[in-house]
């Protein structure tokens, strides 16, 4: 299992790079950064990776709704050739409540709107035209869109839902997953994704998993502070049903806590549940912070 690091985007280019340079220095060699409300993360990646051209870069996730999959091809493509093909895509459908919410979307029908997404943007990262015309996405392309010669990046969905997750297994290279615990991808997550790469013929997914870590001594005080940074997670139903399936009451039930011995087993058990990568997340006070950053460094590095 491949130990990666979150990279926060927010703040300017500038000290993202700075966050970056130091993270690469501490020997992590991929990268993971969400889309919310800040900077273009695709934008970002595309500096970082081209200043830092030994980094595997992930998007996790992209929200596919204000984006349309022409639009969303020629800019991973552009950003794959940047970065010298080292991209992996993540998209996902956000939340009703953002979408509707904030950007006016419909939500109606998200496991429809994904697939139809997906048969117009995966030939696309392949450099092929499309003719898609379905209920919620139409898509025609009259020549490849973005630059040429150039890879296609991987391509993951975040998937929770049993529909997604067979939907991921059957178009893409696999999952990512936040807050979602390790019971539930050894009994839901691994199986179903696996299961629908194997009927398709595919090669076995990618499974990236994302979680809230941190090495400390204090645990109930973490917990406290973890359920206080994350407590929106609990709010969304998607997230909510995972923490339901995981057997929890709130957030922090899914973060990895402890000490130094404590939380490096937790993170080995991931792979045991089928986890292929794994992507910390560290929090809590700054001493915490650096030792969690340490032992992730001195783990990516065995």
């Amino acid at each position: 299992m491949r130990i990666s690091i979150g990279l926060d985007t927010d703040g300017g280019i500038e000290s993202t790079l700075a966050r970056a340079r130091k993270l690469c220095d501490a020997g992590f060699t991929s990268m993971w950064s969400s889309q919310i409300f800040g900077p273009d993360t695709l934008t970002a990646l595309a500096i970082v990776g081209r200043e830092l051209p030994t980094l595997d870069l992930g998007t996790a996730v992209v929200p596919i709704q204000p984006r349309h999959p022409s639009m969303l091809a020629a800019q991973a493509r552009t950003v794959q050739e940047a970065i010298g093909g080292h991209l992996s895509l993540g998209i996902g459908l956000s939340h009703q409540v953002i979408v509707e919410g904030l950007w006016g979307i419909s939500f109606d029908k998200p496991v429809r709107y994904m697939r139809e997404y997906l048969e117009a943007l995966a030939p696309m990262l392949r450099g092929e035209n499309v003719s898609v015309k379905g209920e919620r996405v139409s898509a025609t392309s009259l020549s490849p869109v973005g630059p040429k010669d150039v890879d296609p990046p991987s391509l993951l969905v975040a998937a929770l839902g049993s529909k997604m997750l067979k939907l991921a297994g059957t178009l893409t290279d696999g999952t990512l997953t936040w807050m979602t615990g390790r019971q539930t991808i050894a009994t839901h997550v691994a199986p179903t994704i696996n299961e629908a790469a194997s009927e398709a013929g595919r090669p076995a997914p990618r499974i990236v998993c994302a979680l809230p870590i941190c090495v400390t001594s204090d645990i109930e005080g973490a917990k406290a502070r973890g359920n206080e940074i994350f407590k929106v997670y609990g709010t969304l139903p998607s997230y909510a049903a995972m923490l339901e399936k995981e057997g929890v009451s709130d957030p922090a039930g899914v973060a990895i806590l402890g000490s130094s011995e404590q939380v490096r087993e937790q993170v080995s058990l991931l792979a045991e549940a089928g986890v292929t990568e794994f992507s910390g997340n560290p929090f809590g006070e700054a001493s915490e912070r650096e030792d969690t950053l340490a032992l992730l460094a001195e783990m990516n590095a065995k």
